[in-house]
């Protein structure tokens, strides 16, 4: 008898189909990740990298001061969040038919990329000027809506790693929902809060980290993040491998036989 290969949750399987399992894996390596580079962001550069509430407002002070240069960087900035999520998002609708786990890791492997990137450039070329700041947050932010585009998209719009405004009111309406006499506690509702509660506590914790790491190892801490990444490409990847090994064992079992 062949092996069945283990569950496979995180990029895998469809909204439809992803298990509490699954989306919790996600909410978690993803919102910790977020965590650390939106720290990293602001002890580097005075500047959130994870999302862009701040820019929007920080782009609206400029426009009423009229610093002309100001406005075009933030402009550049938001439209790289938006152009982040298209290029995810695009990637997955393309692919997915053909396989669903190579259209939701691409995204994925250009966001270790581009993060790399920022770790070799700021470990050994950066100079602090304000070009290669503005350039580096443009990276890190497009990189963000990347990933934020991807978990969105793959959980159907539960989980949303990179920001925290809009988790805390669906959250404050999920608990609504829960604590209220006239509304029965769903397993659907219970499911939302844990995912959502996941997403604020690796978000802190990916946030305190990266703080305390970016302090002792400076830009070297973009290496560790894609490490995270990676853990998640591989997770689907090694049921899968060795469900083919064990096939192909079996197979030259019977042959044998």
């Amino acid at each position: 008898m062949c092996c069945k290969p283990a569950a496979v949750n995180m990029l895998r399987q469809s909204k439809e189909e992803r298990t509490l399992k699954g989306n919790l894996l996600l909410a978690s390596s993803t919102a910790f990740v977020s965590g650390v580079t939106n720290i990293a962001g602001m002890v580097a550069f005075l500047a959130f990298t994870s999302n862009i509430t701040g820019h929007v407002a920080n782009l609206a002070k400029h426009i009423v001061e009229q610093n002309f240069r100001e406005i075009i960087v933030f402009v550049i900035w938001l439209l790289l969040f938006f152009t982040g999520a298209f290029v995810s998002n695009f990637i997955i609708r393309s692919l997915e038919h053909k396989s669903r786990y190579r259209a939701h890791s691409i995204p994925i492997i250009i966001e270790i990329v581009l993060l790399l990137f920022v770790a070799i450039y700021g470990h050994n070329f950066y100079k602090e000027t304000d070009l290669e700041r503005e350039i580096v947050i443009g990276v890190l932010i497009f990189s963000m809506g990347l990933q934020n585009s991807l978990v969105s998209t793959i959980s159907g719009g539960l989980i949303k790693s990179t920001h925290l405004t809009g988790l805390f009111t669906d959250l404050g309406g999920d608990v609504s929902e829960w604590m209220h006499p006239k509304v029965q506690k769903t397993e659907i509702i219970r499911n939302k809060i844990l995912v959502r509660l996941t997403v604020l506590s690796f978000y802190f914790i990916g946030a305190v980290l990266g703080g305390l790491l970016f302090d002792l190892y400076d830009f070297a801490i973009f290496y560790f993040i894609p490490l995270i990444l990676l853990t998640i490409l591989y997770y689907d990847l090694s049921p899968v491998a060795l469900h083919k090994i064990s096939r192909v064992f079996w197979a030259d079992k019977g042959k044998l036989v």
